[in-house]
């Protein structure tokens, strides 16, 4: 393959790569997480997700904490509990609400205390409708309730 022709098949393939993403890209809205107080080493965080062509949080990380999970509430005969899911779908074209009471993310492991006002970063780990990984950067504001 001649140099002119690897350089056009490398730019075709940056290209297609670069729109699988931008497909798979996911909308948030109001974002925010709790603040935390003295001791506290997790929180919860909060916010819409929505997929235009649909996908799937398969994981997300954060320099900020150790472990960073999708959590759901479910009642369990008598008593609500919370507990990690593995997978956290995003239907076409719907919003999916991370709220307090239902799905939301976890902050664990802290390496600091969380204070009003700040905003930190998170990785959210997509996998797209045809089977592709993607990472996707958001910030979350962190704030006392819901804005």
């Amino acid at each position: 393959m001649t140099m002119k022709r690897w350089a056009m098949a490398a730019v075709m393939a940056m290209s297609l790569t670069a729109q699988a993403q931008r497909s798979a890209e996911v909308e948030v809205k109001s974002a925010w997480a709790r603040p935390t107080v003295a001791g506290q080493m997790g929180t919860g965080a909060f916010m819409q997700l929505r997929s235009k062509d649909g996908a799937r949080v398969v994981g997300a990380s954060s320099e900020i904490a150790g472990v960073v999970e999708i959590h759901e509430m479910a009642m369990d005969g008598s008593v609500m509990r919370m507990r990690p899911i593995r997978v956290l779908d995003l239907p076409p074209g719907s919003n999916v609400e991370l709220k307090p009471g239902g799905h939301h993310m976890m902050l664990m492991d802290l390496k600091r205390p969380l204070a009003t006002g700040e905003k930190i970063k998170v990785e959210l780990r997509l996998e797209t409708r045809d089977k592709k990984l993607i990472t996707q950067p958001i910030e979350i504001e962190v704030r006392p309730r819901a804005p």
